[in-house]
């Protein structure tokens, strides 16, 4: 149940980067609230998951979705560049995170 929650977090921080670019875009209060939302229900399942994985696994992993996650939608979703640098510093996020399981 708590990597399920760790994983939700993460996935929540994709979302939260798309309520900010939503704010950038449209200046709504609806639009504000939908960033405390979403970064809200991202920390609640973070400190959820914190109860029985530790705390620098679970933020590495946090982090580790929240990061490849926006920048992959960024690339699908945004057009910005697919640079082949960048392709490899992602995988070696993702690399480092399960290695980081791995290990813990």
């Amino acid at each position: 149940m708590t990597w399920i929650a760790l994983i939700a977090a993460g996935l929540c921080e994709v979302l939260g980067v798309l309520a900010i670019k939503r704010v950038t875009e449209r200046r709504h209060w609806s639009s504000y609230l939908l960033v405390a939302l979403v970064y809200g229900t991202s920390f609640s399942l973070l400190s959820l998951a914190m109860t029985q994985i530790s705390m620098g696994t679970s933020y590495a992993i946090w982090t580790g979705i929240g990061t490849v996650g926006s920048t992959l939608l960024g690339m699908l979703a945004f057009g910005e560049p697919r640079e082949w640098k960048r392709l490899l510093f992602i995988g070696l996020i993702v690399i480092s995170t399960v290695s980081l399981k791995l290990i813990s």
